[in-house]
């Protein structure tokens, strides 16, 4: 095993400068996929790693559904913000629907009702909360960038 050392400051992998993206979609079915194609997108584009950018496209896409599912509104709104450290997922729905709870479990034979399950397993930190963007709930998630 060889010690950890320190790469000289001019060796230094550049900083990945904070970044924001945000996207408006109707609240339709086909819109959860349009989301993970939109996010898997930026996050190439922003270059970050690829086990992130796969973690994202799998939280927007349960985040996505459950807002076209249960909000009962018109429209979702994604925000996607990185850092060198994290990334954070926002989903907004205009629905009038309370936020379900957090983490609910689901019958072992049920089709679905496991993406907030998921979203527990996948983010360092998740949570939900009132939108002050659409008026409806937000949904929010942060990964890790780097370790």
């Amino acid at each position: 095993m060889t010690p950890h050392t320190s790469p000289s400051p001019g060796l230094l992998p550049p900083a990945l400068p904070d970044r924001e993206h945000w996207f408006e979609l109707p609240s339709l079915h086909i819109s959860v996929r349009t989301a993970r194609d939109t996010v898997r997108r930026r996050l190439r584009d922003w270059g970050l790693p690829g086990d992130v950018c796969t973690d994202a496209v799998l939280l927007v896409s349960e985040l996505a559904t459950n807002a076209v599912i249960h909000s009962g509104g018109t429209r979702v709104l994604c925000g996607l913000s990185a850092s060198r450290r994290r990334l954070r997922i926002e989903m907004h729905d205009d629905g009038h629907v309370p936020a379900g709870p957090a983490g609910s479990r689901s019958a072992t034979l049920e089709e679905s009702g496991r993406g907030l399950l998921i979203v527990q397993q996948l983010a360092d930190s998740w949570g939900t909360a009132r939108s002050d963007r659409t008026g409806g709930n937000t949904v929010w998630a942060v990964l890790p960038v780097e370790p």
